[in-house]
Formats: structure tokens, C-alpha cells, sequence
């Protein structure tokens, strides 16, 4: 009995280990983007959207092969267990973080390029019952905040940042940021977004219209006096 539960403790370790190393990538944007990330082991054990990433890999590996069945039960089987969707044809890059992750839904024709980060309630969805190319294209290093909603067969440009709960429709350029419904893009000073989702100093594209509407008016104010 000592002996089979040393086999399994060994080749726990040794899973653990290879996983590390295949997964590497993404480890290591879950430390850099999650201050609540304090080991590789923890990360490895208990992050539901490094377990999503994984299960993807294998069906989309599946998916690859032309397998019937298995891949649409392995996608369904992960988002049981993370809660998070991935159709298995969607195309995945390197260093995706997916935070808490639950209701993350990545559709069919999706591509999404290195080093994005989704946080929860996150939508990469169509907008009808078309056929063909029918969901987002997401840039290299891209954030999206939780609850956004990207729609329809539009490519969200590299570096930019989608706030929470913006509903985008049309195609962002690279270096934007987005908020709103419908999404509409907030001047940033010609500055780049960085990596974190910083909502508190992100700006509001309709407060700065009326801020400069204010301003126009009350200088007029001053000049009728």
C-alpha cells in the first residue's frame, strides 16, 4: 500500500512538473497580473482559468484531429469544473490570464493572440446565426475588463483595454481604450494602457464631451458679461 501511494505522490510531482514547463507562459502571467498569486504550486493547484487553458489545449488538440464528440464534451466537462466556456476550434495564444474566470465565454471562431487577460463574465461572442468568421479577433496584449461584451467578426487592436461591462461592436484600433454601451473609445492623452485594469483613472468618453461642452459655455458666460 506505502508503495502505490508513493508512485502516485511521484507521479503527481512529475505532472505537476510538466505542466509547469508546457505551461509556462501562462504561470508566468498569472504572477505578474495577480498580486494574490504567491507560488507556482498554488497557481498550478487552485486557478481555475490556468485549469481552462489546459483543458482547451487538449481539446482543441482533439478538435485539431477531427475527433467527433470528445472535444464538445471536453469543453463542456471544463466549463462544469471552471465555469468558464471555450469552444474547442477557438484559437488560443501564449500567456492568456483568465481571472476568477466564472461565466468567460469564448466562442467558435475566436482568436485571441499573446498575453490577453479576461477577467469574469467576459464575452467573445457572435451576434447571429451566420456561418464562417463570425466572433472577435483580440490583439496582442489586450485587457478586457469583467462583464465586457465583444461581438461579431471585429478585431480589437493590440494594447488596448476594454473597461467593464462595455459592449463593443466595431473594430478598435491599436492603443485604445473602451468604455461604454455601445463601447465607444476614451482619449487617453496619446498614452498607452498598460497591463492593469486601472478603472479608476480610465476616462469617460461622453464626461469629456460634456466636460468640453461645460467649459465652452461657461467661457461664453464670461464673454456676454
Amino acid at each position: 500500500m506505502l508503495e502505490i501511494l508513493l508512485v502516485i505522490f511521484i507521479a503527481f510531482v512529475l505532472g505537476i512538473i510538466v505542466i509547469a514547463v508546457v505551461f509556462r507562459d501562462e504561470v508566468r502571467s498569472t504572477r505578474e497580473r495577480d498580486p494574490a498569486a504567491t507560488n507556482i504550486f498554488e497557481i498550478l493547484l487552485t486557478y481555475s482559468g490556468l485549469h481552462a487553458i489546459i483543458l482547451h489545449r487538449i481539446a482543441h488538440v482533439l478538435w485539431r484531429m477531427k475527433l467527433p464528440f470528445l472535444p464538445r464534451w471536453l469543453s463542456q466537462v471544463n466549463r462544469f469544473f471552471s465555469g468558464i466556456e471555450i469552444h474547442p476550434a477557438a484559437l488560443i495564444g501564449h500567456g492568456l490570464f483568465i481571472d476568477h474566470g466564472m461565466g468567460v465565454v469564448i466562442g467558435e471562431t475566436t482568436v485571441v493572440k499573446d498575453n490577453v487577460t479576461l477577467y469574469q463574465g467576459v464575452t467573445l461572442g457572435g451576434t447571429g446565426k451566420e456561418r464562417g468568421k463570425r466572433h472577435p479577433n483580440i490583439g496582442n496584449n489586450v485587457v478586457i475588463g469583467a462583464g465586457a461584451k465583444i461581438l461579431g467578426n471585429i478585431t480589437i487592436g493590440d494594447n488596448s483595454y476594454i473597461g467593464a461591462n462595455a459592449v463593443v461592436i466595431k473594430d478598435v484600433p491599436d492603443n485604445s481604450t473602451v468604455v461604454g454601451v455601445p463601447g465607444r473609445i476614451s482619449k487617453q492623452a496619446g498614452k498607452k494602457i498598460e497591463a492593469e485594469l486601472d478603472h479608476v483613472h480610465v476616462l469617460d468618453p461622453l464626461m469629456q464631451t460634456i466636460n468640453s461642452m461645460r467649459s465652452k459655455i461657461e467661457e461664453l458666460e464670461r464673454k456676454i458679461k
